[in-house]
């Protein structure tokens, strides 16, 4: 009888790793269990194992589970995994085969509508996951997973662009000083970024794709995985606690991306993120405030080194000037704290005041 653990012991040395790695053959089960996986190895993914014939038959999805019926995912075919992996979560150390830290994403069960050596087709009922998929081969190892029925009522798929919503000059604060957010006037380049899968697309305020201008930001995307996500913000380079358009000027269109590494070291950048735009297939532009919105923002938790959501001060209008004075800010951008968000508008919803 064939062993279908060879693979996965050979890959492994049960003295190194806290994976489990059981000796005996598996026997065949009845049940049709599921696990999802997050894996932080030397990229992030995620890990579908199905619980077949008495193991769990493995893929690797490098942008997770497709969340609606709009494109096919990447998947690759992995060893089979035994039993106990349905339980594990922890850190593979480094230099181990998948090597990194690993938590369980969600788990459940499903029944499968197919099962061929090309094709399986299942439906998940998890705690996260739920619908129909189906996994085909494409070549190899090399497999395709496809959502067949229809997102959740309600879900809204990713804009493939925002443009930015713009302010007013105005020459002084507002009278209704309460009715308004106060945001610093950073200075800095105007970027969109779109995190979905674990990976992070930016996109400046005139639509170009600067995603390898600044390989320091693409973290971010499997920092906040598995949430997906369309923020707001700005590029700023800092000379000590200070803005310096001079210093972000030198952060330039990259020859490639070994270019674009010593740019990174020579002179880093922080994305300053003050809006919320889409949220797990919720759109937030039209119908939530502004209040509401910095209110969903600041539950992502966002602060990595190079990423960060600065405060805002809802009214204070004065002491905001104030604070931009200090810090060298040419001045503050008040925003209605009942704004939508109108992209591609300029508004007097928004106005940029100068400091004074």
């Amino acid at each position: 009888m064939t062993d279908r653990l060879d693979e996965y012991r050979r890959k492994r040395d049960a003295g190194r790793t806290p994976e489990p790695v059981p000796a005996g053959t598996p026997e065949k089960t009845a049940t049709t269990r599921f696990v999802i996986q997050q894996h932080h190895a030397r990229s992030l993914h995620w890990d579908v194992r199905l619980e077949h014939d008495g193991v769990l038959v493995s893929f690797a999805v490098p942008r997770g589970l497709p969340r609606d019926q709009a494109r096919n995912y990447l998947a690759k075919h992995t060893e089979d995994h035994p039993l106990e992996y349905l339980d594990f979560a922890g850190e593979i150390p480094a230099g181990e085969y998948g090597g990194g830290r690993m938590t369980i994403h969600d788990r459940g069960t499903y029944e499968a509508d197919k099962w061929r050596d090309d094709e399986i087709g299942v439906t998940f009922h998890g705690e996260r996951t739920s619908g129909r998929y189906v996994f085909f081969q494409t070549g190899g190892r090399d497999w395709m997973v496809r959502r067949m029925d229809p997102a959740e009522p309600g879900w809204e798929p990713m804009p493939e662009a925002v443009p930015p919503m713009l302010a007013t000059r105005s020459g002084g604060l507002p009278a209704d000083d309460a009715d308004w957010g106060y945001e610093m006037a950073w200075g800095g380049r105007r970027v969109s970024a779109y995190i979905s899968g674990g990976r992070s697309r930016l996109i400046d305020g005139d639509g170009t794709d600067v995603t390898a201008w600044f390989p320091e930001i693409r973290p971010l995307g499997p920092a906040l995985a598995p949430v997906e996500a369309v923020l707001d913000g700005e590029i700023v380079a800092f000379d000590g606690n200070r803005p310096s358009a001079e210093l972000l000027t030198r952060r330039k269109e990259p020859k490639d991306a070994a270019a674009a590494r010593r740019q990174a070291d020579r002179t880093p950048v922080q994305f300053l993120v003050y809006d919320l735009l889409w949220l797990e297939g919720h759109s937030t532009v039209e119908l939530v405030r502004y209040a509401e919105r910095r209110e969903l923002l600041d539950g992502l938790a966002l602060a990595g080194d190079h990423w960060q959501t600065p405060p805002f001060f809802p009214g204070g209008g004065e002491f905001a000037c104030e604070a931009a004075r200090a810090q060298g800010l040419a001045g503050v951008v008040a925003k209605r704290l009942d704004s939508p968000y109108l992209p591609g508008r300029r508004s007097r919803l928004w106005l940029s005041i100068p400091a004074g």
